[in-house]
């Protein structure tokens, strides 16, 4: 499908719309991200897409690209305690919610990849499936967010490199699953997440 410019059909004039993707929802641990981003209206990029087809490389690169060209942008996050306590697709909203208090500048629309979202205060949405390959602002959101959690695994990697953070960044792979049974959970680890795993691999919880 061919990214669209950050505007709805039903709108009759521009208005100042802002995409909201995150990152991290499936992950054993750390936090899960959110990034929100305003983009002009008139903003055209073909490296902005689905974060998930781009290369590290290019994700870098087009990350500069939409810092230096929004209008706003912010990358906010939830950790893995609040995602134990609240359940992962409240924290997800929270970070979400996050993102958008912190741009400088009031949207008057927000665009949601995906098909769930808690209202924001005073500013309508839409959900859009698979937005980050339609509308730039949410791929946009998507690169940023995905490279600010990126940065942050590849930190906590080195403070417990037995389970791969840095290739991995979090997800239940092998190695990672192998090195939980091993070593155990760190406090980086989402309880919620891998407490079945652990207790039917071991017969106990932790």
């Amino acid at each position: 499908m061919k990214i669209v410019q950050s505007k709805l059909k039903s709108f009759m004039l521009p208005c100042l719309e802002a995409g909201v993707d995150e990152v991290g929802r499936g992950c054993f641990s750390g936090s899960v991200f959110a990034a929100a981003v305003i983009l002009p209206s008139d903003f055209d990029n073909p490296l902005i897409k689905d974060s998930k087809k781009l290369s590290e490389k290019q994700r870098l690169q087009a990350s500069e690209i939409i810092k230096s060209q929004a209008l706003s942008y912010s990358i906010a996050y939830s950790t893995s305690s609040e995602i134990d306590s609240m359940n992962i697709l409240q924290a997800t909203f929270q970070a979400m919610w996050r993102a958008i208090d912190a741009l400088n500048i009031k949207p008057e629309h927000i665009l949601i990849d995906g098909d769930k979202f808690k209202k924001y205060p005073g500013i309508p949405h839409t959900c859009v499936v698979k937005g980050d390959a339609t509308y730039y602002s949410i791929a946009a959101a998507s690169i940023l967010a995905k490279v600010e959690r990126d940065f942050y695994m590849n930190q906590i990697a080195k403070e417990y490199p037995l389970y791969g953070w840095d290739s991995n960044k979090g997800y239940g792979t092998l190695e990672h699953r192998q090195a939980l049974l091993e070593y155990g959970p760190t406090p980086y680890h989402r309880k919620t997440f891998i407490s079945n795993y652990v207790a039917q691999k071991t017969g106990s919880l932790f």
